[in-house]
């Protein structure tokens, strides 16, 4: 799990957006963290301590005094062994106190008197958010290395809209996780492509194969949360974008194709390296119908012609200056021996192989990395522990290149 072994010391601050907080605790437990409540007085008039204690398992802290805390130190006991405090909500007062340097209770204390890093979530009204004060103070808090996380713009508890919404736990837990997660693609630009392509038959009907998208949609997440600039091309697929990357949907391969030349070309383009990992048809119905193929009274069925779909991993490798590209393959027998002939067809200097067909669609998988020096087995995990040891291996090889054949 991503936040495994890691101890956070969950802040909460008076704000309507302290009930996320509560949710927020759970997703980062689930991601292996341990969590560790204090909350301002000001905090519990809007959750109280015992949900917190229900959910994380440990007792809540809102008093510097705590006589829980023998040495009544508590603004020293709880930081020491935390990996990060995080303020969610963190509200235009606390802000301010951080900017300032004001230790008035246990929270604002430990912050000041902590030896970890610190992020924080802000959550106010869009009128706070925008006054000079507040942004004065958002441009302290990072220059003193505080990591901000938002505000989001939407719907607020008064009735407007506008910047200053907290963001959503899932949002917050992914840029936690991403904090913790090596920058080993920082500065790079990576284009991925992920899911099945649909070859259109006549309006209702097509070609398209089982690739639920989910390893390509895992690998721009992990690629993101490694710190590269991300760009997804996806096929017909209904997966939520992960944070922070860019998407084009697309439907048939050509469109895959074209998508994917428009990011490569033009005078600001510029790709790192290139993933793909899409299913892409090898070929399209060349005579499709215009309007919905009827059954014929002899139950003759329809003479359909085919013609082939450009190669997108092929034609990218080809290009001058190419990208460090990636390919993907699924082979159902002597997946090594296929592999290695893919690679040097298509002229990559990586090739990911599936072990297995029947792991489309699944949860979990199991891959084989070939290059020019041979290949290399990652075991069985779920694809998004794929996808982070995969972008550890791409990491390694782009500081370090291997011949590609």
């Amino acid at each position: 799990m991503e936040l495994a072994k890691r101890h956070l010391l969950l802040g909460i601050t008076g704000g309507v957006a302290a009930y996320k907080a509560a949710e927020l605790s759970r997703e980062l437990q689930r991601r292996g963290a341990t969590v560790q409540v204090v909350m301002t007085e000001a905090a519990t008039r809007f959750i109280g301590p015992p949900t917190f204690q229900a959910l994380t398992g440990q007792p809540v802290f809102t008093d510097q005094w705590d006589p829980r805390i023998d040495n009544s130190m508590a603004h020293i006991e709880l930081t020491r062994r935390a990996d990060a405090i995080v303020i969610v909500p963190a509200s235009a007062d606390f802000l301010a106190k951080l900017a300032h340097g004001l230790a008035d209770d246990l929270l604002s204390t430990l912050c000041l008197a902590r030896n970890c890093p610190l992020l924080a979530a802000p959550a106010m009204n869009r009128e706070m958010w925008a006054q000079a004060p507040t942004q004065r103070n958002v441009r302290q808090l990072t220059a003193d290395g505080v990591r901000l996380l938002g505000p989001g713009s939407g719907d607020q508890a008064c009735g407007e809209t506008g910047m200053g919404r907290m963001l959503e736990p899932d949002e917050l837990a992914e840029d936690i996780a991403a904090f913790f997660t090596a920058q080993r693609l920082a500065g790079r630009e990576i284009l991925i492509t992920a899911g099945p392509t649909f070859e259109p038959i006549d309006p209702v009907r097509g070609i398209t194969n089982l690739s639920s998208g989910k390893m390509g949609f895992a690998i721009a997440r992990a690629c993101r949360q490694a710190g590269g600039q991300v760009t997804l091309v996806a096929g017909p697929t209904m997966l939520p974008t992960p944070r922070g990357v860019r998407r084009f949907d697309v439907r048939t391969a050509r469109q895959m194709h074209d998508a994917v030349m428009d990011r490569l070309d033009g005078p600001q383009a510029r790709v790192d390296v290139f993933i793909s990992v899409a299913a892409v048809a090898d070929w399209r119905i060349a005579n499709a119908s215009t309007s919905k193929l009827k059954k014929t009274a002899d139950g003759a069925p329809p003479q359909l012609q085919f013609a082939q779909n450009p190669d997108i991993l092929a034609s990218v490798a080809a290009r001058p200056g190419a990208p460090y590209c990636v390919g993907f393959a699924a082979e159902s027998e002597d997946l090594e021996r296929h592999g290695q002939e893919k690679r040097e067809r298509k002229g990559v200097p990586l090739l990911v192989a599936n072990i297995g067909h029947e792991t489309f669609g699944m949860d979990d998988n199991e891959l084989l990395l070939i290059d020019a020096g041979g290949s290399h087995r990652l075991p069985r995990a779920s694809k998004t522990e794929l996808a982070a040891s995969l972008v550890n291996e791409l990491a390694a090889r782009l500081a370090h290149p291997i011949a590609r054949s």
